[in-house]
């Protein structure tokens, strides 16, 4: 025999028509990594011995008819990587024991017919071209297949019969073929074991598929439009199926049966809404199951008990707890809420494990079998046996399950609030809220005839505040209804409407508040320093105004997580977390910057406020105890706004040191703390508090009295009394007029009047009674 001819990396781009002459016995040629742009066709006809030979890594562009026609004992032919954009139909003539052909990376515009007249054919490769379809009956002259790899072509349609007949074929994979509408028939092609047809629009399956297959172990349908599945009965080997990303929609009790070697079973993205209870009883080898992304409410756990891996994350509707007795193996899970991962030692309180078991499962097996054989020879044989059944089952309760998303202090097993000190302190903002807020408000409004603008501003503010009251007081309900089980609850309470409803009201509530506070602020400054230069009505009417845009403002911002997909719902809190997905973050910080720029122009206002009460301007007497209780107001409502820009503006720079038990904290005890805290500066520290208080239980009293006598009158004198204290009010004159809350009377103020008013004395209203 002669020895292989290797003539690889050579340069060589022509091969004379006699230079193999006289080698007939040559059984390897490598001609590969040349410059060959055309087959030397006249030069292989002298070997008629040739097995083996590759023209790989060259500039050919064409195979013409009978390029190899001398070359009868050739089995391998390696021609990837070239130019070929054609062939010839009859350009395989005379291959008659070729086994292997590969034409990968090259640039065929269509299927190689040509490959018909190769009858020993087993390996055929033509991956990386650009063919687009396959035609009917592809490979009917080439029963001998065992392999095609035809990938990375823009591959569109497949004839249905183009892979009948390929009893020798054992993988198919077709991938994108986007205009395959039904599922190929297979007929003949009985030995395939794995079946991958994924990205075409197949909407069923035939009945006989399986009938067709029945060595079929790996089949993969995934980015189709399926919609029903037929029984998998009679396909016994299969080990995995993937129908992920299809438009399924219910598995029947018959669909997976009697399939006894399944193990992967991933059935994600689909809309799946029912799962027979005994579509997964007989699958004793099932240890992957993929359910993931779909609209189940309920799931079967009936012959699951063998599972290792299993997804149920996006089924939203799916808020019951799963028993961990029901999975006994199970090592990695997802789930639709973190509630659910408590059941599998999750959390601390549901999974403690003993100091001795503290270790790995490995270790302790370990630790055990280099034990002192004497210490278990004291021990009789039934002794011994049932330690070792005690020490496998505490090794069986405790195993470590993987579980997702992990519970934690926003995704509590036990209490909503996590602490006794987060629960006194709710509770008390709760309290305070209501009984100050209502103290307020009635106070306020206890004359409906004239409310100055500063007046009914602190009035609205009082009732947000309540607002922001109840919806703490939601959430204290929700804890102490839910006291020690929250997980039962969690995944109903934060997907509920009830959640959303707290969340709405709570924005809504500390938005308004502060754009309240900020018109109030500025309604200050500008009225010490226009007073005189605006009529009550109009600038009555403009306050007004002012206050239904800060309201419909505050309903804008507040319905904007409901419009996003409901960021409400991504804790139990009910709010959006400074933290998570990128539109959650980007909603709060936006909040946070808009909030402080109220605050930020709060401050400038007052700023310039006391500085013109420095100057001492002897036009402008006003009301000094609204101005220091609004002053009080942005302090303190600015100071407790600090800790939640800190946490915002912390997350957008991933600074990680603050723990999520703190931001809960602040959540919950700081966010609504101005509801109380606003209230109680107003009746501790504001003198018009205690005389609007005083006047209030007169007309009380009074009420109560005519209620029972029936009078029709009173005594002249207490009505005159009675109708000053009623209609007091909480900005005083000027030198010239009163300020613009009040209508102007120069005959009604007295010359006395001016010089008593004073900074240090909370201003009282000066009504003449007839």
């Amino acid at each position: 025999s002669v020895s292989p001819r290797r003539l690889d990396a050579n340069h060589i781009n022509y091969v004379p028509p006699n230079c193999f002459s006289g080698l007939v016995s040559l059984r390897h040629l490598w001609l590969d990594d040349n410059s060959l742009t055309e087959i030397p066709v006249q030069a292989f006809r002298s070997l008629p011995a040739l097995q083996a030979m590759t023209l790989a890594l060259n500039k050919i562009h064409h195979i013409p008819d009978y390029a190899f026609g001398n070359l009868s004992s050739l089995v391998v032919l390696h021609l990837h990587n070239n130019r070929i954009y054609s062939l010839g139909k009859k350009c395989f003539d005379g291959l008659h024991s070729l086994e292997t052909l590969d034409l990968n990376y090259n640039s065929l515009d269509e299927f190689p017919t040509a490959i018909r007249t190769l009858t020993n054919l087993k390996e055929l490769g033509f991956h990386s071209n650009n063919i687009k379809s396959i035609p009917e009956r592809a490979f009917v002259g080439n029963p001998s297949l065992n392999t095609i790899h035809f990938y990375d072509n823009p591959i569109q349609l497949v004839g249905k019969s183009a892979f009948q007949h390929l009893p020798e074929l054992r993988t198919l994979t077709l991938n994108g073929a986007s205009q395959i509408t039904e599922f190929p028939d297979l007929t003949g092609t009985t030995s395939l074991e794995s079946l991958t047809l994924t990205g075409a629009q197949i909407t069923s399956l035939p009945k006989s598929a399986c009938d067709q297959l029945p060595n079929l172990q790996v089949l993969d349908l995934s980015y189709n439009l399926l919609e029903d599945l037929p029984c998998f009965t009679a396909c016994k080997k299969l080990q995995k199926i993937d129908l992920h990303h299809n438009a399924i929609d219910e598995i029947h009790a018959d669909t997976f049966r009697q399939l006894a070697a399944l193990r992967s079973l991933d059935l994600a993205w689909n809309k799946i809404k029912i799962i027979h209870p005994n579509a997964f009883s007989s699958l004793p080898s099932l240890i992957k199951l993929d359910v993931s992304s779909n609209l189940l409410s309920s799931f079967p756990v009936t012959g699951l008990h063998g599972l290792t891996h299993l997804k149920l994350t996006g089924n939203h509707a799916l808020q019951s707890l799963i028993s961990a007795e029901n999975f006994p193996e199970l090592k990695v899970m997802e789930m639709p809420y973190a509630y659910q991962c408590c059941a599998f030692g999750a959390c601390e309180s549901h999974y403690k494990v003993p100091n001795q078991w503290g270790r790995d499962e490995n270790s302790s097996m370990d630790d055990f079998h280099r034990k002192d054989p004497g210490l278990l020879q004291i021990q009789d044989e039934r002794d011994f046996e049932d330690f070792l059944l005690d020490f496998e089952e505490d090794l069986k309760a405790h195993h470590s399950v993987q579980c997702s998303p992990s519970p934690g202090p926003f995704k509590p097993c036990d209490h909503l609030f996590g602490s006794w000190l987060i629960r006194i302190g709710v509770w008390t903002i709760v309290a305070l809220a209501f009984v100050c807020n209502a103290l307020v408000t009635a106070t306020i409004f206890r004359s409906l005839l004239y409310i100055s603008s500063i007046r009914l501003l602190i009035g609205l503010i009082s009732i947000v505040n309540a607002l922001m009251g109840l919806a703490s007081a939601v959430l204290a309900g929700v804890d102490a209804s839910t006291f020690g089980s929250f997980a039962q609850y969690g995944a109903w309470w934060e997907s509920g409407i009830g959640c959303q409803i707290t969340g709405l009201l709570s924005i809504f509530a500390s938005e308004v508040s502060i754009f309240l506070l900020t018109l109030a602020t500025l309604e200050r400054a500008f009225s010490a320093k226009h007073a005189a230069k605006f009529e009550a009505k109009s600038s009555t009417a403009s306050v007004k105004i002012a206050i239904l845009f800060c309201f419909t403002l505050a309903l804008v911002i507040a319905l904007v997580p409901l419009l996003n997909g409901s960021e409400y719902g991504v804790s139990p809190l009910c709010l959006p977390l400074p933290f998570g997905e990128p539109t959650a973050m980007g909603y709060m910080v936006a909040l946070v910057l808009l909030n402080s720029l109220c605050f930020l122009v709060m401050t400038v206002a007052y700023t310039k406020l006391y500085c013109s009460l420095e100057k001492g301007e002897p036009d402008n007497i006003w009301d000094c105890s609204m101005v220091k209780h609004i002053a009080l107001l942005l302090f303190t409502n600015c100071i407790l706004y600090c800790p939640v820009a800190f946490l915002s503006f912390s997350s957008l720079l991933n600074l990680t040191f603050i723990s999520p038990e703190v931001i809960k904290s602040i959540l919950l005890v700081i966010v609504p703390l101005p509801a109380c805290l606003n209230p109680l500066l107003y009746i501790l520290f504001n003198p018009h508090f205690k005389e609007d208080l005083g006047s209030l239980r007169k007309q009380t009293l009074l009420w109560r009295r005519s209620k029972h006598t029936s009078l029709i009158s009173v005594n002249s004198e207490d009505l005159e009394k009675q109708s000053c204290d009623s209609t007091q009010a909480l900005v005083t004159f000027t030198s010239a007029s009163i300020s613009y809350d009040m209508p102007t009377s120069e005959s009604l103020m007295p010359s006395s009047y001016q010089m008593a008013e004073s900074c240090n004395l909370s201003s009282v209203a000066f009504v003449p009674c007839r």
